[in-house]
């Protein structure tokens, strides 16, 4: 009886789906998309580079995965779509699948990105740190900067209307 079941990475999934090949082209726009979306959803304990070394990465247990290596890269296409849908049942790696034909999109597109990430430029990764989530002091710091750079005051203006009790 064939197996139904694969187990590769450190994560079961259903044989059809490791068999799945990528119905997505690869673009570089493609790119692009999944490399916006990893940054917004991933990196916070993938790591913009997906070797998992970021504050929350560090102390996961277990920790992600660097995905940069061959135990990563030499999943097939389908078994990497089936994590980032399903999840990874005891670990941190959450299940992201919705079951609609623009979200399998997207996690086909990712599954690109997974591949690239070995390939990364310095470019890429700085496109990646401006598009990564961001605290409100953050914000208020960048803001401030580029009211500074911009001849003004890194002071925020008050707002009007405010009634100081």
């Amino acid at each position: 009886m064939p197996a139904r079941w694969s187990w590769q990475g450190g994560a079961l999934a259903p044989r059809a789906h490791t068999l799945a090949k990528n119905p997505v082209p690869l673009t570089p726009e493609v790119l692009e998309r999944a490399r916006a979306h990893f940054a917004d959803h991933c990196a916070s304990c993938h790591g913009n580079d997906g070797r998992g070394n970021t504050t929350i990465g560090r102390n996961m247990y277990p920790k992600p995965p660097d995905m940069t290596l061959k135990d990563t890269q030499s999943l097939p296409d389908g078994h990497l779509f089936y994590i980032i849908k399903n999840g990874v049942r005891l670990t941190g790696m959450p299940a992201w699948g919705q079951n609609t034909p623009e979200d399998d999109r997207e996690t086909w597109e990712l599954v690109h990105f997974i591949r690239h990430l070995p390939h990364l430029t310095d470019k890429e990764l700085a496109q990646m740190e401006e598009l990564n989530p961001k605290s409100p002091q953050e914000w208020e710091q960048e803001e401030a900067e580029k009211r500074f750079l911009a001849g003004g005051s890194a002071k925020p203006p008050s707002p009007r209307g405010r009634l100081n009790h």
